[in-house]
């Protein structure tokens, strides 16, 4: 598999490095790089326990990840149903790729990680994340939802701290990041790199096929969404990408102009 906006590198520690290469999209991810995370993922899964030790995701240039491509969101929601709805399982099939990875993940956060960009983030293991980046899910602000991340957001922060994001609005970055249970750890600004490399380095103190068997009983204990939970979040986004509101909401992104529902502001005449 070969996408120009992927890179996977293995070093001879057994680090498996994962790059988003889109920044000039702030990494947005397009529907080939949807398909080429979770096949690049296989091919490193697939190697021995002793030279694929940990596995870490991230984003080149100054954001990790502002989630979808949202000309490509809009153009799934204009496709026949069929291919809507398989478009929505490829992002599935992705968040379960790096949250069922055999090692353990661990993201490296810089900038915003923003819908699926959040999604990403709380679907690794260990998610690491400079002061000042910050997580949120603005799908509902497009008149879409965020659907097939949201078991991932439940699994790591509970109903009730989900909520706000998956409702749409909030953000958190900083120590509100850290209390919700977003990020593992903080760096100061130019300090993730050094952080990374510590956390690393702590993982590689330890077996690497203990370390495997952890992460199964890990997945045991804390399940990833079941096949039918997985296909209801499809068929949630793919019918909001479809709907009016999805396309109105879309649309206004692109133009940046404000969708059909937002209230004028208090004053305005017209």
């Amino acid at each position: 598999m070969s996408d120009p906006h992927l890179a996977l590198r293995c070093d001879d520690r057994g680090v498996a490095t994962l790059t988003l290469c889109r920044q000039g999209s702030r990494n947005a991810l397009t529907p080939a790089m949807v398909r080429g995370i979770p096949e690049l993922l296989r091919e490193a899964a697939a190697l021995p326990p002793e030279r694929c030790r940990v596995l870490v995701l991230r984003g080149e240039g100054p954001v990790f990840c502002a989630g979808a491509d949202i000309r490509a969101m809009l153009d799934s929601g204009q496709t026949d149903e069929a291919a809507n709805l398989a478009d929505a399982r490829r992002f599935a099939a992705l968040f379960r790729s790096v949250a069922a990875f055999p090692a353990p993940v661990l993201a490296a956060v810089q900038g915003a990680a923003l819908g699926g960009g959040f999604g990403l983030a709380v679907s690794a293991d260990l998610t690491l994340a400079e002061e000042t980046a910050r997580f949120g899910t603005p799908e509902t602000r497009l008149g879409i939802v965020p659907a097939v991340i949201s078991p991932y957001v439940v699994r790591r922060l509970g109903p009730g701290p989900a909520g706000p994001f998956l409702f749409g609005g909030a953000l958190a970055a900083g120590q509100a990041a850290r209390r919700a249970g977003i990020v593992h750890e903080l760096a100061p600004p130019d300090s993730l790199e050094a952080a990374l490399e510590r956390r690393v380095d702590a993982l590689l103190q330890n077996a690497p096929r203990a370390v495997r068997q952890a992460k199964k009983l890990l997945l045991l204990e804390a399940p990833l969404p079941s096949r039918a939970i997985e296909e209801q979040t499809v068929f949630a986004i793919a019918t909001a990408r479809a709907s009016a509101e999805g396309q109105a909401g879309t649309a206004a992104f692109l133009e940046k102009k404000a969708p059909p529902w937002v209230p004028p502001a208090a004053g305005a005449t017209g």
